[in-house]
């Protein structure tokens, strides 16, 4: 590999806002939120809204959505009903 043209690989932790599941692996995404994890080391904190811990894919059943699907939130936006 080419030195200094490559972004640095390194621990952060993943955090699934809809489940609060947290998971510690490799990325190359940065992040102002820092977590201290169960080792004691403080990692970056990135946030998703979907992990396997949620994906109904990997669970096997549909959680219900927090945020609404596209014509519940044009109801919201427009005082609908």
């Amino acid at each position: 590999m080419k030195k200094d043209i490559h972004p640095e690989y390194k621990k952060v932790v993943f955090l699934d806002t809809s489940s609060d599941y947290k998971f510690l692996s490799g990325s190359t995404k940065e992040s102002n939120e820092t977590i201290e994890w169960e080792d004691g080391n403080t990692y970056p904190l990135i946030k998703v809204e979907i992990s396997s811990d949620s994906h109904p894919f990997y669970t096997g059943k549909q959680k219900a959505d927090k945020v609404g699907g596209r014509v519940d939130r044009f109801k919201k936006k427009y005082n609908m009903k």
